[in-house]
């Protein structure tokens, strides 16, 4: 067996949400997922079939989002991992749930706009992820102004009254 990781590759402002699923069908559910849940939200995503043709099957409504899903998708290369990229100013947390309801989706790996390395073991059957590395190393532990800091950025989202 083979480790290696394999950059998320995307500007620093795009959240994305990688999973896992089980079923071609992942890429119609995800996409329906996704609408329904935001109208006029804009996304690209690429799911990896890992049986028969073995592509990397896509759908989204994002010219720019689809290109950075199946890019990624492609250098994955991971048995029924999917990958979605959200356009600009929309966020994992309208959506996660959504996602996570899709009969088919097995695991949730991250939702981040972080810059993400992820875990890849390669054997002669094929590649899986083993996990992610989202962002950066603790740096210590948050002061009352860090606190303060927190709960204002919420709230300039709009995420907390």
């Amino acid at each position: 067996m083979e480790l290696t990781t394999v950059r998320i590759e995307k500007p620093d402002e795009i959240n994305f949400i990688l999973g896992q699923s089980h079923f071609i069908k992942t890429v119609e559910d995800l996409h329906e997922a996704l609408v329904t849940t935001v109208p006029g939200i804009k996304f690209g995503l690429a799911f990896c079939e890992a049986s028969g043709p073995s592509l990397v099957r896509w759908s989204g409504n994002d010219d720019a989002m689809l290109a950075l899903a199946r890019q990624n998708a492609l250098a994955l290369a991971c048995g029924h991992a999917f990958i979605i990229f959200l356009g600009a100013g929309f966020f994992p947390v309208n959506v996660l749930n959504s996602v996570k309801a899709v009969p088919e989706v097995c695991r949730i790996f991250c939702a981040t706009a972080n810059p993400t390395e992820v875990i890849v073991a390669q054997t002669d059957q094929g590649r899986g992820i083993l996990g992610v590395i989202d962002g950066e190393k603790s740096k210590g532990i948050e002061d009352e102004a860090a606190i303060q800091a927190r709960k204002d950025l919420l709230r300039r989202f709009g995420y907390k009254l």
